[in-house]
């Protein structure tokens, strides 16, 4: 195990995830459905990364997609939502008109979304299953506990610490997603 590995994959996943830019969204949630339930939000999103870690590259095997060709698709999603949080645009819709609470949207998508999957089965290219089984968890144990601290965080980082936050956090994701993109194509 390398923790310089451990550490790249837990920061990426952190920087895709983005726990702390999705503080105003997460509080909005909740105003609307009530307190979110941290254990059942973390416990949904973990079981389902670590699942698509498990069985995802089979899964593309059947649709009859090669790693490599998913991580570069992946670092090009990566790519756009480096941009979003960059450039303060939403390019990806999420439907928040659901009752389900803390599983949808929290757990899924706004948690393990289609960003946080792809970038899952991405790091498989570069990293090994343990290191990123490690980030997994080191993620979730940061995800709970945002969730259980909703409102303090929000009066220690000010609406102004959270945008200059989410736009540090695009700014790593694009490095990553041109760095999976070069490995997977074989340049530099």
């Amino acid at each position: 195990m390398n923790f310089d590995h451990i550490f790249t994959v837990t920061f990426t996943l952190f920087a895709i995830i983005d726990m702390l830019g999705n503080i105003p969204i997460l509080i909005s949630i909740s105003e609307r459905i009530g307190q979110i339930q941290a254990w059942k939000a973390t416990g949904f999103a973990g079981i389902l990364m670590l699942v698509f870690l498990f069985i995802g590259e089979s899964f593309l095997h059947v649709l009859g997609v090669d790693l490599k060709s998913f991580a570069v698709a992946g670092s090009i999603l990566i790519f756009i939502m480096g941009l979003e949080m960059t450039l303060g645009i939403d390019i990806f819709k999420t439907e928040d008109g659901s009752q389900t609470g803390s599983l949808v949207p929290v757990a899924f998508p706004l948690i393990a979304g289609s960003g946080t999957l792809t970038t899952i089965i991405s790091l498989k290219t570069n990293f090994a299953v343990l290191e990123i089984v490690v980030g997994i968890l080191l993620n979730l144990l940061i995800i709970f506990l945002v969730l259980r601290s909703l409102r303090l965080l929000e009066r220690l980082l000010g609406r102004g610490g959270l945008l200059v936050i989410r736009k540090f956090m695009g700014v790593i994701l694009l490095a990553v997603a041109v760095k999976i993109f070069k490995t997977n194509l074989g340049i530099g």
